[in-house]
């Protein structure tokens, strides 16, 4: 009994183990501290985020390599059944596998980084954390209107990068163009209404359209995009029931709500000043010229006259 005991307490095999989990204490120990002192110590968020990241990666990087240099005499003669082994896992784990190589894609390709706002999978939202498997979103919509926040955090697996289209609100041009439709009645001073709601969108979204510039420029120089009007504009179409107006903007990404807010709001207080000059359409309907009709019981029958005339 003695014997075995010694023998199993000097096994090199078991010595190795315990070392490996003692030196993989210490990488964990060592990487907790320096993210903590980051923490304290970097005061600007995105520098402390991408600090605490690159002290994860050291700190997986560093395992592996402690687990390699412990387990190199070994692997070697276990080759083959790594091998076979290595074809099953890769099999089982292909979802896992894929995720890895979206982050690796993620992180080298420039697909979308922290603070960018993407649509991922069906789902809208702020990247908060991009990890080895996931990419963490403050989600947007849903049953909340606009382009607020729900409360939601989804994660998402980074396989998606390969299967679906990723759309990124803020990557190269953090601006949108949006636009609001404004129907006015028939009978109304249509160049009137036209020359207000050009005055009122530049007056909102004139700042928007400069700061705008400088970006759309860099990416017609990065991609092949033709120029494109960045500047406020109104178009006019007559439709069956009403004119209808069509202010185009640009707008940061973020304010796209505050932005038809200010917009409606000013457009409201323009149409009450203007003294029925111009005059908003709603889908109402109108029935002129009905007939009058005359019903007449006799007999237990009803009998109705019209004296309709088209």
């Amino acid at each position: 009994m003695r014997q075995a005991i010694e023998k199993w307490l000097f096994d090199p095999v078991l010595g190795t183990m315990i070392s490996a989990l003692l030196s993989l204490a210490v990488v964990y120990a060592v990487a907790r501290f320096l993210q903590h002192a980051v923490e304290q110590r970097v005061k600007s968020k995105e520098t402390r985020y991408r600090a605490r990241k690159f002290v994860s990666f050291i700190g997986y990087l560093a395992a592996v390599l402690v687990l390699l240099a412990l387990f190199s005499d070994r692997i070697s003669q276990l080759t083959v059944a790594f091998g076979v082994a290595g074809a099953g896992v890769a099999f089982a784990l292909q979802e896992v596998i894929a995720s890895i190589a979206g982050w690796v894609a993620i992180s080298f390709g420039g697909f979308y980084e922290p603070g960018d706002r993407v649509e991922l999978g069906g789902i809208r939202g702020d990247v908060i954390d991009i990890g080895v498997l996931r990419t963490t979103l403050m989600e947007c919509g849903q049953w909340v209107n606009g382009d607020l926040y729900n409360g939601r955090i989804v994660r998402v697996a980074n396989s998606f990068v390969f299967k679906e289209p990723v759309f990124n609100h803020s990557a190269d041009f953090p601006f949108l163009w949006d636009e609001i439709a404004v129907p006015v009645r028939y009978g109304s001073d249509w160049e009137y209404a036209r020359h207000t709601l050009t005055a009122v969108t530049n007056e909102i979204c004139k700042d928007y359209a400069i700061q705008s510039s400088a970006a759309w420029k860099e990416a017609v120089k990065k991609y092949r995009l033709e120029e494109a009007r960045i500047e406020p504009m109104v178009t006019l179409a007559a439709t069956e029931n009403w004119i209808q107006f069509t202010a185009r903007y640009i707008v940061d990404y973020r304010k796209r709500r505050f932005v038809k807010d200010r917009l409606f709001t000013r457009i409201l207080e323009e149409v009450d000043k203007s003294n029925n000059r111009i005059r908003l359409a709603s889908a109402s309907f109108e029935i002129t010229n009905f007939p009058q009709m005359n019903v007449s019981f006799s007999e237990g029958k009803a009998r109705v006259d019209s004296n309709y005339a088209p």
